[in-house]
């Protein structure tokens, strides 16, 4: 049985791991290569189920804590027969994108589709569909962002 949180938007378990690690490395940082982004932290959820998928939430916030861009993802995963064969059989969901200082939304819902069967990619049938996201889309990923947010780790000094 799938778990309910491997569904876009779906809510996550309350102790779900909240991660906040810096955008650029320290040895970037340092270098003054990455100025324009010191300061800047992704704080990510990552789950997954070997049985069925994985969902992969990323928020990026610049120094003061200001959302600058957040997006859920899930891959579901199942195999198939199909006569001596088979087939693994993915399905790619994703909303992401960037937060205004105004309060719009930019960003591109996903959805991918590949069939495969064995290793090779190369004879993997592949099916990709982009498409602006729903308003009521863009309400639950900021629901989801405020949740993570609300939970995530103390900023580090």
């Amino acid at each position: 049985m799938r778990p309910d949180w491997l569904a876009l938007f779906a809510p996550l378990p309350d102790d779900v791991m909240i991660e906040r690690k810096p955008v650029a490395s320290p040895e970037l940082l340092a270098s003054g290569q990455a100025d324009a982004i010191a300061g800047w932290e992704s704080i990510t959820v990552n789950l997954s189920d070997v049985a069925y998928g994985m969902r992969h939430v990323l928020i990026t916030v610049d120094g003061s804590g200001t959302l600058i861009s957040g997006g859920d993802g899930v891959m579901f995963r199942r195999e198939e027969r199909r006569g001596d064969e088979t087939w693994q059989i993915y399905d790619h969901e994703n909303l992401g994108g960037r937060f205004e200082v105004d309060g719009s939304f930019l960003g591109t819902r996903w959805h991918a589709h590949v069939e495969q069967c064995g290793d090779e990619d190369e004879n993997a049938m592949q099916q990709l569909n982009r498409s602006a996201p729903a308003p009521e889309d863009v309400a639950r990923l900021r629901a989801l962002v405020a949740w993570v947010l609300e939970r995530a780790p103390v900023k580090r000094q």
